[in-house]
C-alpha cells in the first residue's frame, strides 16, 4: 500500500469545531449510514474540502476511513496535494487496470486511507455505474466504519446520481450566496429520484463579518472570519 501526505490539511479553531460537528451529525444519523457521498449543485463550493475535513475528523474521533475522489472528470483533490501521476486511482480500478489493493492509499492521519480519481477516462458515468463500483463501496463499508465519497457537482454532471444510488445517503454542500435557492431545490429533487436518503445540507463559506445571524451566535466564541455550518435537511 502507497503512502501519500496530504497538503494543507491543518483547520484553525472554528472550522475544527464546525466539522466535529457534522460528525457528530453524521455518526447519530444511524450505523447503516456508512457510505456517504457528497456532492454540490455547481463547482468551486468547496465539496472536495468539505469531504477532506470530514474524513479526517472521522478518523481523529477514532473511525477507519476510507476517502474515495469519485470525482474522474476533474479531480480537485489530486492536484491540491500534488499526488504524483504513478499513483493508481479509481479509474484505474473501474476499468480493470488494478486491484483495489493497489489504489488504496494511506494518509499520514492516522485511520485515514484514500482512492485518488486516476486518469480522465472516456466514460465516467459508465464506469462509476458499473458493478465494479458497486462492488467497491460493499467491500469498503466490511473494511472502514465510514466511506466518504467525493462525488462531482450534481448541477453540472449526472455522476453524483449514479454514485448515490450504491451509497447509504447524501450531503449536499451549498456555498453561501452563490446558488439560487431554486437551482439548489432543482438539485434536491434529482438526489431523490435516486432513492438516497439527503441527511443533510453543509452551508460553507459562510462570511461571519458579514452575517449577523451567525456572528451572533457564533461570532464571540470562535472568532471572526469564514467557516462550515452543518445543518440537518
Amino acid at each position: 500500500m502507497q503512502t501519500v501526505t496530504l497538503k494543507n490539511v491543518s483547520k484553525d479553531y472554528r472550522t475544527n469545531e464546525a466539522y466535529k460537528t457534522l460528525r457528530t451529525n453524521l455518526e447519530f444519523s444511524g450505523s447503516d449510514k456508512k457510505s456517504i457521498v457528497l456532492t454540490s449543485s455547481t463547482p468551486n463550493e468547496g465539496k472536495s474540502t468539505v469531504s477532506l475535513g470530514l474524513a479526517i475528523s472521522l478518523a481523529e474521533g477514532g473511525r477507519r476511513v476510507l476517502l474515495v475522489d469519485a470525482d474522474l472528470r476533474k479531480s480537485v483533490l489530486m492536484g491540491r496535494h500534488r499526488v504524483m501521476n504513478e499513483v493508481k486511482g479509481l479509474s484505474h480500478y473501474l476499468s480493470g487496470q488494478a486491484s483495489l489493493s493497489e489504489v488504496v492509499c494511506a494518509t499520514q492521519q492516522e485511520g485515514m486511507y484514500m482512492i485518488f480519481a486516476g486518469v480522465v477516462p472516456p466514460n465516467p458515468s459508465e464506469l462509476l455505474g458499473s458493478a465494479r463500483f458497486l462492488d467497491l463501496i460493499e467491500k469498503a463499508e466490511k473494511e472502514y466504519d465510514y466511506v466518504i465519497i467525493d462525488a462531482p457537482p450534481l448541477g453540472s454532471v449526472i455522476d453524483a446520481a449514479v454514485i448515490s444510488k450504491a451509497c447509504d445517503a447524501s450531503v449536499l454542500v451549498v456555498a453561501a450566496n452563490t446558488v439560487s435557492y431554486k437551482f439548489i431545490r432543482t438539485v434536491k429533487s434529482q438526489m431523490e429520484k435516486t432513492d438516497c436518503p439527503i441527511l443533510g445540507v453543509v452551508l460553507n463559506k459562510v462570511n461571519m463579518k458579514q452575517n449577523k445571524y451567525y456572528g451572533k451566535y457564533y461570532g464571540n466564541y470562535y472568532g471572526e472570519g469564514s467557516g462550515h455550518h452543518s445543518h440537518n435537511k
